[in-house]
């Protein structure tokens, strides 16, 4: 077995997309219209409601509070002010961790939890 990819599914596609093409810096591919998936180590999807119509509410947008996403980055700082977030969107702002990394949590458009980090350098 090899994992695959997590999944993100919301109402709101193209504003999904557009967010996470700012943090990775990548383009999305997008093999549908309903969904866009960003490759790499770990995989990233993002599916309209439309692809799990058939499973009856068994995901809902929107309602995430026990997951987040994360993103390893050269200079948190740099990212995190590139994101022009609203201060709604912030959950911490650049900190130093206890045990080192450099991080900080904002919100996607949906809600999502993501952590951009920056493991500590060796001196």
């Amino acid at each position: 077995m090899s994992f695959a990819s997590i999944r993100i599914v919301t109402d709101d596609l193209d504003g999904l997309v557009a967010f996470y093409e700012q943090v990775t810096g990548q383009q999305a591919e997008r093999p549908a219209p309903v969904f866009a998936q960003f490759s790499g180590p770990a995989n990233l999807a993002i599916a309209s409601t439309e692809t799990v119509a058939m499973l009856g509410g068994a995901l809902t947008p929107s309602t995430n509070r026990s997951v987040f996403i994360e993103f390893e980055v050269a200079d948190v700082d740099g990212a995190f002010a590139g994101l022009g977030l609203a201060d709604d969107d912030v959950v911490l702002e650049p900190t130093t961790m206890p045990w080192g990394n450099r991080s900080a949590l904002v919100r996607d458009p949906d809600g999502n939890v993501v952590n951009l980090f920056s493991k500590p350098t060796a001196e």
